[in-house]
């Protein structure tokens, strides 16, 4: 199986902007092909304001949010296939920024911490929740694919039906 994704990132300077000097805006939109446009900019903790927006998406949360996403997607699938109905997840994920063994900065951790709520007749185990997230982190492409360190703590409960 190969799949190819795509997205289109434009950027365009202001007629105001020197660009030499480095003061140009690192404000720019991502295009995938569904159709959708999102405003991105560099971080702010990278390029500092007024050339960086930090109400746009940057790629450093981009990265954490691709994780994120890819560990829920493939969590929900294995759940839904052992019977565990999944009302919702809700997850805050925060990726850390250091020094890697080369001594250049990379994403260098992810930690997930997924709120989860069930309900139906099956109710997960503890191991049962543990075996997921192992199953969904080794099945997940985006965790196959990078060398950053992905952790899982969180909490989960059984809602009344």
């Amino acid at each position: 199986m190969m799949s190819e994704y795509q997205a289109q990132i434009s950027w365009t300077r202001q007629p105001s902007e020197r660009f030499i000097d480095l003061r140009y805006s690192r404000a720019h939109q991502w295009k995938f092909d569904g159709g959708v446009t999102v405003p991105a900019s560099s971080a702010v903790s990278s390029v500092p304001l007024p050339y960086s927006k930090p109400e746009n998406v940057d790629p450093e949360e981009a990265f954490v949010a691709a994780i994120s996403c890819c560990h829920m997607l493939t969590f929900l699938y294995l759940a839904a296939k052992r019977n565990f109905v999944v009302d919702s997840y809700n997850d805050l994920a925060v990726g850390r920024m250091t020094r890697n063994d080369s001594g250049r900065l990379a994403m260098t951790s992810v930690q997930l911490a997924p709120e989860i709520v069930f309900s139906g007749a099956a109710s997960p185990t503890d191991t049962d929740l543990d075996q997921l997230h192992h199953e969904a982190h080794e099945q997940c492409y985006i965790a196959n694919s990078v060398l950053t360190a992905i952790t899982v703590v969180g909490s989960w409960r059984h809602s009344p039906s």
